[in-house]
């Protein structure tokens, strides 16, 4: 008999264990707005990660005030671009028609302005502003006399088109831009090639005849912002046949917000050679902890925020 109460006490040990086991919480008993809380102190990218871990974190990660948190503080001037220039009262229709989740989303997709020469985005790892400019926005000395400097289509840039220069002696590029950036420190690079790329076959070739003048005298690059700043620096042209991102200088936009202009330009006027042979796809200016080697790959994965 006593082995049957011991055994009768073991069974009922056995099954209060079971009915404590099926009845522990998981993560998906956790309160949304905890899990909603929680994810207003990540990252975009690891927001995106942990909606997957099962309903309740992904309904958590939709929540407007986890996305709203991610916003830069110049957001209703970048939503204004992406808009084409509308008003508050549109502002506002967009906002009422879509969740923030899906505002960031289209942030993070490349935007353009300014009829298509400017595109922006925000990086969706850092949420940081970054843009670009087509060789078309900028000033080019000679570029409506085609013995100097040509319009050509490629595949290689993100405009479907670069100037390319021929020969000559006076060569200046110039870019201006007004935009709000968010508090920090930006970098602006030229995008340049020596030399002219095309297909043949299906293979890529670049036809570098025309490169020459470059290895004489240096290029100046300039910098200067509307309150005060300044960068110059000089450097050889390198690398024929590959794209190479050239640091123009850096800047830094303050926590007073509003927008800041940027001019900058690319120049060797020695007139004692000529030059030629130069691709000019884009300028760009992103955050200066982004990586510059990355940033123009970057772009073709940016805006991948689950829905």
């Amino acid at each position: 008999m006593g082995s049957a109460i011991s055994a009768d006490n073991n069974k009922v040990g056995r099954d209060d264990i079971a009915a404590s086991s099926s009845s522990s919480t998981g993560l998906g008993d956790l309160p949304e707005s905890c899990i909603s809380c929680v994810f207003m102190n990540l990252e975009p990218e690891d927001i995106c990660k942990l909606a997957r871990v099962n309903k309740t974190f992904h309904r958590a990660s939709c929540a407007d005030f986890v996305w709203e948190s991610k916003f830069p503080p110049a957001f209703k001037f970048l939503l204004n671009q992406v808009l084409g220039g509308a008003g508050d009262d549109d502002q506002q229709k967009l906002q009422n028609s879509f969740t923030n989740k899906q505002i960031y989303a289209t942030l993070c997709r490349p935007n353009r302005f300014h009829s298509g020469s400017k595109e922006v985005w925000l990086d969706r790892g850092s949420g940081q502003v970054c843009l670009l400019m087509s060789s078309k926005s900028m000033k080019i000395t000679g570029i409506d006399d085609r013995r100097y400097w040509n319009y050509i289509p490629t595949e290689e840039s993100r405009f479907k088109s670069i100037a390319y220069l021929q020969q000559m002696w006076w060569v200046e590029v110039v870019g201006d831009v007004e935009f709000e950036f968010p508090q920090g420190r930006y970098s602006l690079y030229f995008r340049l090639q020596l030399g002219r790329a095309s297909k043949r076959l299906g293979r890529r070739v670049c036809n570098v005849d025309q490169v020459h003048g470059w290895n004489i005298k240096p290029v100046r690059f300039e910098l200067s912002t509307s309150d005060g700043q300044n960068a110059l620096s000089e450097c050889y042209l390198h690398g024929p046949g590959e794209w190479a991102n050239y640091h123009v200088g850096d800047f830094v936009v303050g926590p007073s917000g509003g927008p800041i202009n940027i001019k900058f330009s690319l120049t060797q006027i020695d007139c004692t050679h000529t030059k030629g042979g130069l691709s000019v796809d884009c300028a760009f200016i992103c955050p200066t902890g982004l990586s510059k080697q990355n940033i123009m790959m970057k772009r073709e994965n940016i805006g991948k925020i689950n829905n």
